[in-house]
């Protein structure tokens, strides 16, 4: 474990006031309408940026940096669901200097949670890269919160057709594939790319920034 980091994943996620603040902004986006963003993608966003970073041979410190920022990302919908990523931006920055968290990598973290969102973000350092690709690879009908499809709009149909969702990281063949399986009997293929086609563009630009080609691939097709 990188010496120099004064916090590290495992305290973060072990902080109550962290861990309430995450769920106070998925409360209030149930209320909203959204589809789930509380402990549950917070860990396999970080999970998944963190093994980014790994699979493509990225230092112990860029791993370990990579997960923070894929945990907190969202806790800017505490305060509003529009401009979270700024709202998350600005919390990061002063949760983490209270704990200790040196100027530098605390930067690198707020710039990458800070421009995650493809409404406006960009690609900043590869902790950004590998946050974007971690975060938009989580479509799956667990983050859909009512089981009745009457109720569902297009998100919450795509979200509940989707089976299974699994980013693939071949540095040999540099390549990142996201492979999703869906139930066309729920929702068809042209449906995910009415309201993903902005992030998979985003996940390309960021598997460029790391030097791999980005490919998108539903029910074994390569669409992208």
């Amino acid at each position: 474990m990188p010496s120099q980091l004064a916090v590290r994943l495992e305290d973060i996620k072990r902080d109550q006031e962290i861990t309430t603040y995450l769920l106070k902004g998925n409360e209030y986006l149930r209320e909203m309408g959204y589809t789930d963003h509380g402990l549950r993608h917070s860990r396999l966003v970080s999970d998944i940026a963190r093994n980014v970073m790994i699979r493509l041979g990225y230092p112990e410190l860029d791993q370990e940096l990579a997960g923070i920022a894929g945990y907190l990302h969202d806790i800017g919908n505490m305060v509003n669901r529009r401009d979270h990523p700024t709202a998350s931006a600005l919390l990061v920055w002063q949760l983490l200097r209270e704990r200790g968290m040196d100027p530098e990598n605390n930067a690198r973290i707020v710039g990458a949670v800070g421009n995650h969102e493809e409404t406006y973000g960009k690609i900043v350092n590869t902790i950004s890269a590998a946050l974007i690709l971690a975060d938009k690879s989580d479509v799956h009908r667990s983050r859909v919160r009512s089981s009745d499809p009457a109720t569902f709009d297009i998100h919450d149909r795509v979200n509940y057709a989707a089976e299974r969702s699994f980013l693939e990281v071949d540095a040999d063949a540099d390549s990142i594939t996201l492979q999703v399986e869906i139930d066309t009997t729920i929702s068809p293929v042209m449906d995910y790319f009415e309201i993903f086609l902005p992030r998979m563009l985003m996940c390309r630009r960021a598997a460029d920034f790391l030097g791999h080609r980005f490919a998108l691939e539903i029910n074994g097709m390569h669409l992208l």
